[in-house]
């Protein structure tokens, strides 16, 4: 089964329905047949992003993670140290890019997990040679 790695952009998109990739996100949840790989740091950049949106927002937000958590089909990496690290040195190589610490980290673990499809829009995936899904 193929793994694809979720980053906070698709998980934002489910979550807001007036974010501009939110019916894109939606028909991908409902398509793709896969295993899927997250990090604490994108869960954390997710609930960063709905904090300030209300009750209704944080509680959605909160149901989602339940959801994922108990998720059989998804594997959410612990942030570690070794994985701050590893993420860190990604981020000192690339002083010309714009990537947070958070996508050097996811990144890493793409790699490390050989997962070439990410649930993103984000075009730093793309640089790194990664295919970017939404």
């Amino acid at each position: 089964m193929r793994t694809l790695f979720g980053d906070s952009a698709y998980y934002i998109a489910l979550l807001i329905a007036a974010d501009a990739l939110h019916e894109k996100a939606m028909e991908l949840s409902r398509t793709l047949r896969a295993r899927y790989v997250t990090t604490d740091p994108v869960i954390v950049e997710v609930l960063a992003y709905v904090a300030g949106r209300g009750t209704v927002a944080r509680l959605s937000a909160l149901r989602w993670l339940d959801e994922l958590r108990a998720d059989a089909s998804v594997t959410i990496v612990r942030q570690a140290p070794d994985l701050f690290d590893a993420g860190l040195e990604l981020y000192r190589r690339r002083p010309d890019k714009a990537y947070s610490l958070t996508d050097c980290m996811s990144m890493v673990i793409c790699r490390d997990e050989r997962i070439a499809g990410v649930l993103t829009h984000d075009r730093h995936f793309a640089q790194e040679g990664f295919t970017v899904l939404l």
